[in-house]
C-alpha cells in the first residue's frame, strides 16, 4: 500500500438554494472538458494536480457536538450562514480561509489516480440513515400509530380556534400578565366541554382547567399549575401508569440540523427542547433518518405534526421507558450520489475496491475548524494557555472571510468602542457565540472573561478544545504515516479492550495498520514509543503547552485524551455508476418515496452525464468526506472549493 501527498485542489462550491446549484448544460459541458484533461495523478511521492472540475464537500461527520442539554433555547433562530454578494466576491473573502493543509490532513493511502466527481449538488444526494446500538438501520416505513383507549379524540386537535391556542399558548408561556384564559363552549354538553379540557391539557402541558358559569354561559378556564417548571416537565397524572414515559420515533428530516429540527418540533409541541434526547447529531444539507424519544407526548400528537410541517415527517412510533444516549449509535450508513463523474470505470474500480480493501485515514474533516480566518483551533490552544484576553480577542475581533453583515458590523462596533452593549446591539441573533460572550461580558465586566466566556454552552465551549486535539491529532497521523507508512511497527499503540498498549517487536507481525490508534493529546493518555512520540511533545511546545500537563485549572478544561484508530475500513460498500440526462431528477428512491409509491425516474442507458451511487457504513467519530476524498483525491476546504466556482460561473 503507497500513500500519496496531497497539495491543494480546486473544487466548485455550489449554490446554497437546492435546485439553483444545477447549472446549465453549456457551462456544465465546459467543466467536463476542463476535467478531462485535469485528471489527477495517484503515483506514490507525487503531489496532485490542480483539478478544475470540483464541488461542495459540505463537511458531513458522524460527530456528536450536540447543544447543552436543558439549556434554555430563545425564540430567535439561527438563520443558515449562506452568503451574501457575487461570487467573486465570496471566493475573493474564501481566499482566507483554511485548506485541508493547514489543518494537517496532507496524505492518502491509495494509488488510483483521482478524477472529478459534483457532491452535494442537491442535498437529497445525500442521505444518511442512523444505526442503533442494535445493529439495525433506523428507516421510516410505518406511519400507523401505536393504538391506545387512554388517546385523546382527533377532535382534540381541531376544537380549538387559532385564536384561542394563540392566547393559550400566551398564557403558557409566560408571555403577558393574564393569569388565565376564558374559552366560552358555544354547543355546551358534557361530551364538548371534556373535548375542550383534554385539548388544553394535551396541547398546552403546564396548563390546567375548570369549568365555570359566567353570565348563564359556560366557559372553560385555563390557568397555570406550575409555572415555568411544567414546561420542561409534562404532566405526569395524566399519563398511563402501564405506557412506558417516552415516545420513541424516526425522524426523517430534510435540509435541516438535529438541533434545528428538535428547536421547531418543540414550538409545534409548545414544550421545551431538553425532554427531547437523541443518540447523535445529523447534519443539515442532507436527508437524514435517526430516531427520537420524547417524555411524556403521545404518538398521536406526534403523528399529528406530520399534517403541519414541512421536510419533516415521524413515524415507526413505539414507547418505552427509556430516553436515548449521545453516543449510544453504531454509527451511520450513508448513501451518496457524485453527480458528472469523469473517472473511468477502470479508476472508479480501484478508488472504490481501496476504500472497501484499505479504507481512508481517519482524518478530523474541515467542519472540525471552522470556515473563517480564525479556526477554532486557535481559541482552544488560548484557552488551554489560559490566555482570555486573547480567546476574547480571537472570538470578537474583525476577520477576514464570508460572515453574516450583521456580525461584521458587530465586530467593528467592538473593535472601535470594546463596549459590550454597543457590539450586542448589532445583533438580531443573540444565540450565536459572539452574542453569549458579549452578554457574559456586560454580566460579569471584562475583568472576568473566564465567567463571560462560561456563558456559552458547555459543549460549544469544549468544542473549541476538541478542535485543538483533532489539529494535533491530524498533523502527527500524517507524521506518523510519512515516517512509517501503512505498516505496524514497534512502538506503535493499539488497544487491548479500552486500554492501549505499545506494539513490542516481537510481536509486530501480528498487527496490520488498521491495529494501530494514536492518541488525541490528553493527561490520561500514552504515546508512541518512537519518533512520533516526541514529535507530539515538540508540537505543544512549539504551542507553549506542556504535554506532561494537560489538566487546566478550570475543571472543564481539563483534557483527559483518547484514541482513535488511523485507517478506517468502511462497512458495507457498495457502488453503481448511472447515466443521467437531467441533473434535477433523483438517483435513487429515499424512505419518503417508498412509502409515497414514487416509482424510481426510469434513467437512461447512454445519458449526458454519469454518476456514481455508493454506500457505506461508518462507526460514530468519522467524517464521510474523508472516505469521499480518499476516493475523489481532492481537498474538502471551502477556499479550495470556491476557486473554480467564480471561472464557472462566468
Amino acid at each position: 500500500m503507497e500513500t500519496v501527498e496531497m497539495n491543494s485542489v480546486s473544487l466548485k462550491r455550489p449554490h446554497s438554494e437546492d435546485d439553483v446549484a444545477n447549472a446549465d448544460e453549456i457551462k456544465r459541458q465546459k467543466i467536463s472538458e476542463k476535467s478531462q484533461t485535469g485528471n489527477n495523478s495517484g503515483q506514490s511521492v507525487e503531489t496532485v494536480k490542480e483539478q478544475p472540475d470540483k464541488s461542495l464537500l459540505e463537511d458531513t461527520k458522524n460527530e456528536i457536538i450536540p447543544n447543552e442539554e436543558g439549556e434554555e433555547q430563545e425564540d430567535e433562530e439561527l438563520e443558515d450562514s449562506d452568503e451574501d454578494g457575487d461570487p467573486e466576491s465570496f471566493a475573493d473573502m474564501m481566499k482566507h480561509g483554511l485548506t485541508e493543509s493547514d489543518v494537517g490532513i496532507t496524505k492518502f493511502v491509495s494509488s488510483h489516480k483521482g478524477f472529478s466527481g459534483i457532491l452535494k449538488e442537491r442535498y437529497s444526494d445525500f442521505v444518511v440513515h442512523e444505526i442503533g446500538k442494535d445493529g439495525r438501520v433506523s428507516h421510516l416505513d410505518d406511519f400507523s400509530v401505536p393504538v391506545d383507549d387512554e388517546d385523546p379524540s382527533e377532535e382534540t386537535f381541531t376544537v380549538l380556534s387559532d385564536e384561542d391556542k394563540q392566547r393559550l399558548e400566551e398564557l403558557q408561556l409566560l408571555k403577558n400578565k393574564e393569569t388565565s384564559v376564558a374559552i366560552e363552549v358555544i354547543e355546551d354538553s358534557k361530551e364538548k366541554r371534556t373535548v375542550i379540557h383534554q385539548a388544553v391539557k394535551s396541547l398546552f402541558p403546564g396548563l390546567e382547567t375548570k369549568t365555570e358559569d359566567r353570565d348563564g354561559k359556560k366557559y372553560i378556564i385555563a390557568y397555570h399549575a406550575a409555572g415555568k417548571k411544567a414546561l420542561a416537565n409534562p404532566r405526569k397524572h395524566s399519563w398511563p401508569k402501564s405506557r412506558g414515559s417516552y415516545c420513541h420515533f424516526v425522524l426523517y428530516k430534510e435540509n435541516k440540523d438535529t438541533m434545528d429540527a428538535i428547536n421547531v418540533l418543540s414550538k409545534f409541541l409548545r414544550v421545551k427542547p431538553n425532554i427531547f434526547s437523541y443518540m447523535g447529531t445529523k447534519d443539515k444539507r442532507a436527508i437524514t433518518v435517526q430516531e427520537i424519544a420524547v417524555l411524556r407526548i403521545t404518538a398521536q400528537r406526534l403523528a399529528h405534526l406530520n399534517k403541519c410541517l414541512m421536510n419533516f415527517k415521524l413515524g415507526n412510533f413505539s414507547y418505552k421507558n427509556h430516553p436515548l444516549k449521545l453516543g449510544e449509535l453504531q454509527g451511520n450508513h450513508f448513501t451518496v450520489v457524485l453527480r458528472n463523474i469523469t473517472g473511468t470505470d477502470d479508476q472508479i474500480e480501484q478508488a472504490m475496491n481501496s476504500l472497501r480493501e484499505i479504507g481512508f485515514i481517519n482524518y478530523y474533516g474541515m467542519q472540525r475548524f471552522g470556515t473563517t480566518a480564525v479556526p477554532t483551533y486557535q481559541i482552544g490552544r488560548a484557552i488551554l494557555q489560559n490566555n482570555w484576553n486573547e480567546v476574547m480577542d480571537l472570538i470578537l475581533k474583525p476577520r477576514p472571510g464570508a460572515e453574516k453583515g450583521y456580525l461584521v458590523k458587530c465586530r467593528e462596533e467592538w473593535a472601535k468602542t470594546k463596549d459590550p452593549a454597543a457590539a450586542l446591539k448589532k445583533l438580531p441573533v443573540k444565540r450565536c457565540v459572539e452574542g453569549q460572550l458579549l452578554r457574559g461580558l456586560l454580566k460579569y465586566g471584562m475583568k472576568n472573561i473566564i465567567s463571560a466566556f462560561g456563558i456559552i454552552p458547555r459543549n460549544n465551549r469544549l468544542m473549541y478544545t476538541h478542535s485543538y486535539q483533532s489539529y494535533v491529532w491530524n498533523n502527527m497521523v500524517s507524521k506518523r504515516i510519512e515516517e512509517y507508512g501503512l505498516k505496524a511497527v514497534p512502538g506503535d499503540l493499539t488497544l487491548k479492550g479500552a486500554t492501549a498498549v505499545h506494539i513490542e517487536e516481537k510481536d509486530v507481525h501480528n498487527y496490520t495498520i488498521h491495529d494501530v490508534v494514536m492518541p488525541l493529546p490528553g493527561f490520561d493518555v500514552i504515546y508512541p514509543k518512537h519518533k512520533i512520540g516526541e514529535a507530539y511533545k515538540e508540537m505543544l511546545v512549539a504551542d507553549n503547552l506542556d504535554i506532561n500537563n494537560m489538566r487546566h485549572k478550570i475543571r472543564d478544561y481539563s483534557l483527559s485524551g483518547a484514541y482513535r484508530k488511523i485507517i478506517i475500513r468502511p462497512q458495507n460498500v457498495n457502488w453503481e455508476v448511472v447515466a443521467y440526462d437531467d441533473p434535477k431528477i433523483p438517483l435513487f428512491t429515499t424512505d419518503l418515496d417508498k412509502l409515497e409509491g414514487k416509482p424510481l425516474p426510469v434513467l437512461p442507458t447512454d445519458g449526458k452525464f454519469r454518476a456514481l451511487k455508493m454506500e457505506f457504513s461508518l462507526p460514530p467519530s468519522t467524517y464521510a468526506t474523508m472516505a469521499i476524498r480518499e476516493v475523489l483525491k481532492m481537498d474538502t476546504s471551502i477556499k479550495n472549493q470556491t476557486q473554480l466556482n467564480t471561472t464557472w460561473l462566468r
